[in-house]
C-alpha cells in the first residue's frame, strides 16, 4: 500500500517537473503542448471582472478545442493572494491569472510565474508592456482599457465636446445638472479629476514621491472644482454614470471604453451613447495574463493563453467588449474611438502621491459641496 502510494506521488511529481521543464527551455514542441492540453481537458482562468460574460466568451475555445474553461468568481486581490499563498504547493488551483499591468512591479514575477516569452510560440505582435510597465516576459497584455468621456449625441454635438479643463468647467456651468463624475466605485471619475489637476498644475504625477512642494502645487486646483460645484453631479460609480446618461438625466460623464461598449452590446444601457478621449488626456492601461509555475493544467493553461493573445481573439474582444486590441494584427474597427484619439492616453499617476491627492480631493471638494 505504502509502495503504491509512493509510486503515485512520484509519478505526479515527475509529471509536474516535466511540464515545468517544457516551459523553461524555450524550445517548445507546440504540437505536443496541444496534445497534452487536450488530455488535461480543462483550464481554470481566474479573472476578477465580467466573469459570466467571459465564461460565455470562452465557449468559443471550448467548442474549437474541447478544453473546458472555468472562470471562478473572485476579487482581484483575493485571486492574487491565492496564487501567492499556494506558491509552495506542488500543484495550485490557478491555471491562468489576470492581473492589472500596474501590479507587475510589486510582484516577484520570476518566483511565481512561468516566463511566457520562452514558452509561447514566437509572435512579435503581442503586447509585452503597457503604460510604461514591462511585463518582463512573464506577462502579456490581453485586455486594453481606456478612460474617457461618454456623452449623449442627442444633446451634445461632436464639435462642441470639451477638450480642456476650462472647457469642461464652462460646460457644467452652462448646462447645470448635465455633467457628472464619480470619485469612488471605479476609476473613470478619478481619471478625470486627476488629469484636470495635472493640466492645471503641471505637477509630476509620474513620480510617486509626495513632498510638501508638490502638495502645495496641488492645493489651488481644488478651487477649479468648487467653482460651480452646484452645477455638476457626483455619481455613485462607473455604472451609475453610464446609466444616468442612458436615462437622459446626464449628457456627459467619464466612463471606461470597454465598460460602456460591453453594456451597450449586452443591451443593458441605451444604444447610441458616444465616447471620446479629450485632448487634455485621460488614463489608459489594461490587464495581462500570467501562468503560475504550479498551474494544475500547465499545457492547457499555455494553450489557452496563446488563444487569448491571438489576433483573432483580440479582434473578438474588441467587437464584443470594446477593448483596445493587444495584438498589432487585430482589427479594432469596432472600437468606440478612432486610433487618432489614443494619442491622448496618459499613464496612471504613481503611488503613493496619487492616493494622497485623491484623499485631498475628497476633503477639499467632495466634503465641501
Amino acid at each position: 500500500m505504502i509502495k503504491n502510494l509512493f509510486i503515485t506521488i512520484m509519478a505526479s511529481f515527475i509529471s509536474l517537473v516535466m511540464a515545468s521543464a517544457a516551459f523553461a527551455g524555450g524550445h517548445i514542441n507546440w504540437s505536443e503542448v496541444e496534445t497534452k492540453a487536450k488530455e488535461e481537458g480543462e483550464v481554470f482562468w481566474f479573472n476578477w471582472y465580467l466573469e459570466e460574460p467571459l465564461q460565455n466568451f470562452a465557449k468559443r475555445f471550448e467548442d474549437e478545442y474541447g478544453i473546458k474553461v472555468t472562470v471562478p468568481a473572485g476579487e482581484n486581490q483575493t485571486n492574487l493572494d491565492k496564487v501567492v499563498a499556494e506558491k509552495d504547493r506542488a500543484k495550485g488551483d490557478v491555471d491562468v491569472l489576470s492581473i492589472g499591468f500596474n501590479r507587475v512591479p510589486d510582484l516577484a514575477m520570476d518566483d511565481l510565474f512561468i516566463k511566457l516569452a520562452d514558452s509561447l510560440p514566437a509572435d512579435e505582435n503581442r503586447t509585452p508592456e503597457m503604460a510604461g510597465i514591462d511585463g518582463l516576459g512573464y506577462a502579456y497584455a490581453f485586455w486594453g482599457n481606456q478612460s474617457g468621456i461618454a456623452y449623449d449625441p442627442e444633446f451634445v454635438a461632436e464639435a462642441d465636446l470639451p477638450q480642456t479643463p476650462a472647457e469642461f468647467q464652462a460646460f457644467w456651468n452652462n448646462n447645470p445638472g448635465k455633467f457628472g463624475f464619480n470619485f469612488e466605485n471605479g476609476g473613470s471619475g478619478p481619471s478625470f479629476f486627476l488629469n484636470v489637476i495635472k493640466n492645471l498644475t503641471d505637477v509630476d504625477f509620474d513620480n510617486g514621491e509626495s513632498t510638501d512642494s508638490k502638495i502645495a502645487q496641488v492645493m489651488p486646483s481644488f478651487e477649479y472644482f468648487n467653482n460651480g460645484a452646484e452645477n455638476y453631479i457626483i455619481t455613485g460609480g462607473n455604472a451609475d454614470s453610464i446609466q444616468r446618461i442612458s436615462d437622459r438625466e446626464l449628457w456627459m460623464a467619464p466612463a471606461w471604453e470597454d465598460h460602456l461598449a460591453g453594456l451597450m452590446n449586452r443591451g443593458e444601457v441605451r444604444k447610441g451613447i458616444a465616447y471620446y478621449i479629450p485632448e487634455m488626456g485621460m488614463y489608459g492601461g489594461g490587464n495581462g495574463i500570467v501562468i503560475p509555475k504550479n498551474a494544475p493544467n500547465p499545457n492547457a493553461a499555455l494553450f489557452f493563453a496563446n488563444w487569448l493573445l491571438s489576433a483573432e481573439t483580440q479582434t473578438a474582444f474588441n467587437t464584443e467588449f470594446g477593448t483596445a486590441p493587444m495584438h498589432k494584427l487585430a482589427d479594432d474597427s469596432n472600437a468606440l474611438v478612432p486610433n487618432s484619439q489614443r494619442a491622448f492616453r496618459t499613464n496612471w499617476a504613481a503611488q503613493p502621491f496619487r492616493g494622497e491627492v485623491e484623499e485631498m480631493f475628497v476633503e477639499n471638494v467632495i466634503l465641501e459641496r
